[in-house]
């Protein structure tokens, strides 16, 4: 799958770079020396915007068209730096590619120390793609440290931490297996910060000392031999970019026209129409400093009642007592007399009866 045509102006760099020239701050190195040029004519500056690299040379040949993308994965050997050349001559991955490879660019770095997977890749937007943290690309490594550590510390990796004041992301870490006072660690991240395993790992009191990347994305170490190279399958990487771009966030915008026919909150009933009154503790200038009030004009401060006091202020006040009603009739008028009726006899206590008088 080859680049697509970009459909807006880009900067040179960018262009050259995803042809497979050399680096962006390389490409801008070489505009510096005048070693590229538009018809003819030597750029001066980096900022030269272009739709194509049609009538564009470098060393006086003319630039080609961007190739379909490669990638290759390469066995990065311990003791090796990611670089193109260094200043004190130590060796480089580029010692150590053959000599019949393409012009590739390495995705990320490893460390001198660190050994393991690097993919190399001939295009300069697909190498970008696949750094960006925020691709979400995940990255595998394997270290051998000395110490000791529990699966719950390193399950707190998960949330984050953070050392010398670098925030470095979730991490997701698994203990292998122990052997003596060694211990394999396997983790997973995202972020691939500079020397961010080791920094952790030193963060939990371990001593790291071997450290292999064992995938990145969907590509894997697999048994590469040491210092091995191979190239990926060209359908493979066609997958992966769909898939990755079909993962890219997508921003929702509001268009202008549409910002601009929101109307504005309509006015309530009652509501001057003038500017909203804003609290400003600002004092204007030549302003004096208002001074207390006397004692005496203060608010006197309110004093909460005593229970009983407060009981006998909240509760209503009794109602005054009714006189009696006046009788209309005079008491007693309602009893029944008693009439007169039959003397009641008595026994004597000689057994005769006698009748009471």
């Amino acid at each position: 799958m080859g680049p697509s045509k970009p459909k807006e102006p880009q900067r040179i760099a960018k262009l050259l770079s995803r042809a497979g020239i050399a680096s962006r701050r390389e490409i801008e190195r070489m505009i510096d020396e005048r070693r590229i040029a538009l018809d003819g004519k030597p750029l001066e500056t980096a900022a030269t915007v272009l739709t194509s690299l049609r009538g564009v040379t470098v060393d006086g040949q003319a630039v080609k068209a961007p190739a379909p993308a490669r990638l290759f994965r390469f066995h990065k050997p311990s003791g090796v730096l990611t670089t193109e050349r260094d200043p004190r001559g130590r060796a480089t991955i580029y010692d150590r590619l053959p000599r019949d490879l393409p012009r590739v660019m390495p995705v990320g770095r490893l460390d001198l120390n660190t050994e393991g997977l690097l993919l190399l890749t001939t295009d300069g937007e697909l190498k970008r793609q696949l750094e960006l943290p925020k691709s979400g690309v995940e990255r595998s490594y394997r270290a051998r440290a000395y110490g000791q550590v529990s699966q719950a510390q390193l399950e707190d990796l998960m949330l984050g931490v953070e050392i010398d004041g670098v925030r470095y992301g979730s991490i997701n870490a698994n203990l292998e297996r122990r052997t003596g006072a060694n211990m394999w660690i396997e983790l997973t991240l995202t972020e691939g910060k500079n020397r961010e395993v080791r920094r952790v790992l030193e963060h939990l009191g371990l001593q790291v000392s071997r450290l292999i990347r064992t995938r990145y994305g969907p590509f894997l170490l697999d048994g590469l031999g040491i210092g091995a190279v191979d190239e990926i399958r060209q359908h493979d990487v066609v997958a992966f970019r769909k898939d990755m771009n079909a993962m890219a966030p997508v921003r929702v915008t509001i268009p202008v026209a549409a910002a601009a026919e929101r109307r504005p909150r309509p006015e309530r009933r009652g509501e001057p129409d003038s500017p909203p009154k804003t609290r400003s503790h600002a004092r204007p200038a030549g302003e004096a400093k208002p001074r207390p009030k006397p004692a005496e004009e203060a608010k006197p401060r309110r004093v909460k009642a005593a229970p009983a006091e407060r009981t006998a202020r909240e509760s209503p006040a009794p109602e005054p007592e009714r006189a009696p009603r006046p009788a209309k009739k005079p008491a007693g008028w309602a009893k029944k007399k008693a009439k007169p009726g039959p003397p009641r006899r008595k026994r004597d206590p000689g057994g005769t009866t006698k009748k009471a008088r």
